[in-house]
């Protein structure tokens, strides 16, 4: 994924200043306030003038680096020993991110610049799968867009793929009684599972969504991940699909589920979704569903590790809840994790003027580096906070 750094000199990005976050001013330690619960934190990065540089926060150990590699040097040996066989990715992260630059032909070269220097070849196109090709399609999309915030990039990222609310959809599906009707909640089997072995989440916890926790106590598992099944019908199978969904989650150990609540949740891609602690639990109902729904037509959801039926179902990983964190950021879901990170690579390397490789490459090959394989959309071992997972591409055949 990268190449070796040992044999450059590398320095601190001088178009970067970092301040203690004791010495921020009031307003900026207001806005900052969920860092000052971390004992980790030194401060933060912040650019010195406007430009393609963001303000980033700085742990101790960055702050250390950060000052020691204010004059160009070789990696310091304390760095290679403290971070081992990660130490090639962090640094590459950081250099990809304008952190620190590296010494190349003559010049201090970061972010796209740098990028020839610091990454291994790029997975062929032409080996995609379904969901890989929709969401590279949906990346070189947000690159053409002239939005500079990344935030919006980023939510134009996290649509990509829904079915436009026509005027039929909104009159089949004009509120939550008319798309419980719809999808035949009350009907049949569905509805004898759901009262018997399923409560039914109400209030502000089920959000915009028709949510159900399973009555069987959870399964132990040592760790807190969260596994995600996504089950993507086109809207046209929208209630075969759900009654395929009731059925297997009933069988299966899937400890929540949940299917979009009004007629613009039932029109995107991840319109419902099955919560697994165990990944083996959810490759099970996966091959139990896709029985169950063959020759159903897919919809498709973009930055998933795609499972079976050209899109119909995948799987993804959330990220836990942050101890530490700014008030106004909410914790991410596996899909606005990646795109987040994704359009802030897009803004980076537009803003950065660099022309070596397009921004939407670059912007892969970032989140190729913070653990995500982009060829499959599969988290890998050297994903930061899923490091029990295997990193294998899994298909149904």
């Amino acid at each position: 994924m990268t190449k070796s750094l040992k044999g450059f000199r590398l320095r601190a990005n001088p178009e970067y200043e970092l301040v203690l976050l004791d010495r921020l001013s009031d307003v900026e330690q207001q806005v900052l306030e969920g860092l000052k619960g971390d004992p980790d934190c030194y401060g933060i990065l912040r650019p010195r003038t406007s430009g393609s540089l963001t303000i980033k926060a700085a742990s101790r150990d960055a702050a250390l680096l950060f000052f020691t590699l204010q004059s160009p040097g070789p990696l310091p040996r304390y760095v290679e020993q403290t971070l081992g066989e990660e130490c090639d990715r962090a640094i590459a992260q950081m250099v990809m991110d304008g952190i620190l630059e590296i010494e190349a032909n003559g010049a201090m070269l970061s972010g796209p610049a740098a990028h020839a220097h610091i990454c291994g070849d790029q997975p062929p196109i032409d080996q995609e799968g379904f969901l890989a090709a929709l969401s590279r399609r949906a990346l070189q999309y947000a690159d053409t867009l002239e939005i500079t915030d990344a935030s919006l990039l980023s939510m134009r990222l996290y649509n990509y793929n829904r079915v436009p609310a026509s005027p039929r959809w909104r009159q089949l599906l004009t509120d939550e009684q008319a798309v419980e009707q719809h999808l035949g909640i009350e009907d049949g089997a569905a509805g004898s599972v759901l009262s018997r072995n399923w409560n039914r989440i109400q209030g502000r916890q089920k959000g915009p969504w028709l949510a159900w926790q399973s009555q069987r106590p959870a399964r132990p598992s040592e760790s807190s991940i969260t596994y995600k099944l996504y089950v993507s019908p086109a809207c046209s199978a929208l209630r075969e699909a759900f009654h395929a969904l009731v059925a297997a989650a009933d069988a299966s150990p899937a400890n929540h589920f949940k299917v979009g609540n009004d007629v613009y949740g039932l029109l995107r891609p991840d319109k419902m979704v099955l919560y697994f602690s165990h990944l083996a639990d959810l490759q099970e109902t996966a091959e139990r569903m896709m029985k169950e729904l063959s020759g159903c037509p897919a919809h498709g959801v973009p930055f998933t590790a795609e499972l079976a039926g050209n899109g119909l179902l995948s799987w993804g990983v959330d990220p836990p809840a942050e101890k530490h964190t700014v008030p106004w950021l909410e914790r991410e879901s596996w899909r606005l994790w990646i795109a987040n990170r994704l359009a802030a690579a897009l803004v980076l390397a537009r803003n950065s003027g660099k022309t070596e490789i397009p921004p939407w490459r670059f912007a892969l090959e970032r989140l190729r580096l913070e653990g995500v394989e982009t060829q499959t959309w599969t988290p890998s071992r050297t994903l930061a906070w899923a490091e029990s997972i295997s990193g294998e591409s899994y298909v149904i055949n």
